[in-house]
């Protein structure tokens, strides 16, 4: 099969599309894979690393407020499309997804316009706009959670879950926690604001720090890069206890995972996708900065499954987090049970669905 993946801007969109990818290729090894992106996303450094084939199309996303500058989006779409059908034709795919972001909206566009088979996967409990856009044009829209089925065509619909939950399902306990300078087989606290960090939940950890002295467990605290050194610095003026560690980042963050014991973090989709399939109970501090408070919905779909706590920035403080660890991390039946509902929401085949839909319409054409 010859498949052109789309699909950038954040992590979020970027890693499900890998992950499809990967599956693909174990399923086939002569499947030929092209993946379209823009020169400025994350896309442009994290699919060539990980050695895919890659071309990029300028286009940009439309400003909320009236601007000048959506007269150059259009421009840029229009022209993008164009540039889409000129890459189509060269590689030649059987199907082409997109998986959000508004890089892939040209892109699926241009090839739903050449009768190609066609699929976008949403990731989240709100659609995208792009998704939105494109679902009147595709042939499936394969969907994460159920509340996102009413922003799309209903007889397009399949539920597949997020491929990335597949890629992380099987990992195993590779001992990495002692290379962070904290014991093996401790119950083992991540908070983690996301790649680049979060500043609310860094200083709500920093404020917590000094209450989990002396606790039975232990803090894994990752600042992200951007945000590190500020915080070693006002970690120097307080009492930082010696069952937390502070680190900037930690490279295959999903190696680690099967060490954790609570999760506190956002609640992206790929990170939910990852909680849920190896069944890891969290306490989520949903971003109130994405569209449409789409990870308030996210998060809401474990809560009341009860497989997390919520925490909503607006009330967050050290105290409220450092309240809410402590209760969970000295109640282990309760953090089993959460365990267990978090696992139970998990879609450990994702990937597998996802490639199937592929397979399907190929098949079909």
């Amino acid at each position: 099969m010859r498949i052109l993946v789309s699909g950038g801007g954040t992590g979020g969109h970027i890693y499900p599309a890998l992950a499809l990818i990967d599956e693909a290729k174990k399923k086939d090894p002569t499947t030929k894979v092209l993946y379209v992106g823009t020169n400025r996303g994350l896309e442009s450094r994290i699919v060539p690393d990980a050695g895919i084939d890659f071309k990029t199309i300028e286009i940009q996303g439309f400003k909320r407020s009236l601007s000048l500058e959506n007269f150059k989006t259009v421009y840029l779409f229009l022209k993008s499309i164009h540039e889409s059908k000129k890459i189509i034709k060269e590689f030649k795919p059987d199907i082409v997804v997109g998986t959000g972001g508004y890089v892939c909206g040209s892109v699926v566009f241009a090839a739903a316009q050449m009768h190609i088979p066609t699929v976008i996967h949403e990731q989240n409990s709100v659609a995208g706009v792009t998704n939105k856009f494109l679902s009147h044009f595709v042939d499936k829209v394969a969907i994460c959670f159920d509340d996102v089925r009413s922003n799309f065509p209903e007889n397009k619909i399949v539920f597949t879950g997020n491929p990335r939950a597949q890629q992380v399902a099987h990992m195993e306990n590779k001992n990495r926690l002692k290379e962070y300078g904290l014991k093996d087989n401790y119950p083992t606290v991540l908070i983690f604001g996301g790649s680049r960090g979060a500043e609310g939940i860094n200083q709500a950890t920093l404020d917590a720090a000094s209450k989990f002295k002396g606790q039975p467990y232990q803090v894994l605290f990752v600042t992200g890069q951007v945000h590190y050194d500020e915080i070693k610095k006002r970690a120097a003026q307080k009492e930082i206890p010696s069952n937390m560690i502070i680190q900037p980042y930690i490279s295959n963050m999903p190696e680690i995972l099967p060490e954790i014991d609570l999760i506190v973090g956002r609640a992206g989709a790929t990170s939910l996708a990852e909680i849920t399939a190896l069944g890891i109970p969290s306490i989520l501090i949903p971003s109130p900065y994405v569209t449409a408070d789409h990870q308030t919905k996210n998060a809401m779909s474990l809560v009341n499954k009860n497989a997390a706590k919520m925490i909503t920035e607006k009330e967050l403080t050290g105290a409220k987090l450092a309240d809410a660890v402590d209760q969970l991390m000295n109640d282990s039946a309760q953090r089993s049970e959460m365990a267990k509902n978090a696992s139970d929401a998990g879609v450990r085949d994702a990937a597998d669905r996802l490639y199937n839909v592929l397979k399907d319409l190929v098949n079909q054409k």
